[in-house]
């Protein structure tokens, strides 16, 4: 039952979101990240309802839904950026990957999304409504001033609800460098590839903390 919920309500998100998106309320850079935001902080919490082989199973199911509406533009809402990506095909990926730690460690793999939905979905938002005159250019891609800094803020809020969590004074100390590495990566890893290297560095450096 929770499998069928879970992939119900992505389904009712998705269709929301096209409906939307048609009726011209949301576009381009603000209907992505409303999946992205509401999508990937549900499947964050995953671990905590299904299995390690349901989150599995489920990504692949995600991965070739979104390559064949990529390839048939069915979901308009999250294809219709301008500029080349991949990130939508890395997020469903990822949530596959990360779920060899959901078994034993639940809580981050929900911080590793959580940097992925809410810290790059957030730093896009404000990034483009507030970032026009403080523009930086990376690797050929723009880049905000105050979208990286909604990413660090975001990120060491999300650390810190992890530390919290897991009572662990160790990974409390490491929050602000962890939180500027990610942050860092986030810049660097262009065309939608930091949907896939902000997660896995997040997980895999929370574990050096376990």
């Amino acid at each position: 039952m929770n499998l069928i919920a879970s992939v119900a309500l992505i389904f009712l998100i998705l269709v929301g979101s096209e409906l939307w998106w048609r009726k011209q309320s949301i576009r381009g850079e603000f209907s992505r990240k409303f999946v992205h935001i509401t999508v990937g902080s549900f499947v964050a919490f995953w671990p905590y309802f299904l299995t390690a082989n349901q989150i599995k199973l489920l990504s692949v199911a995600f991965l070739i839904v979104v390559i064949i509406s990529k390839y048939l533009n069915l979901f308009q809402a999250i294809h219709s950026v301008q500029r080349p990506t991949l990130g939508e095909v890395w997020f469903a990926a990822v949530v596959g990957l990360l779920a060899f730690t959901a078994p034993h460690h639940p809580h981050i793999y929900t911080a590793a999304l959580l940097e992925m939905s809410l810290a790059d979905g957030l730093a896009a938002v404000i990034g483009t409504r507030y970032g026009n005159n403080n523009k930086y250019i990376v690797f050929g891609h723009a880049k905000s001033i105050i979208g990286s800094a909604t990413f660090f803020v975001v990120s060491c809020a999300i650390l810190t609800g992890y530390c919290v969590l897991t009572a662990n004074p160790f990974a409390l100390l490491a929050v602000l460098p962890l939180a500027l590495v990610v942050t860092i990566l986030e810049n660097v890893a262009v065309n939608g590839l930091d949907n896939l290297f902000v997660p896995l560095a997040t997980a895999g450096m929370l574990l050096l903390f376990v």
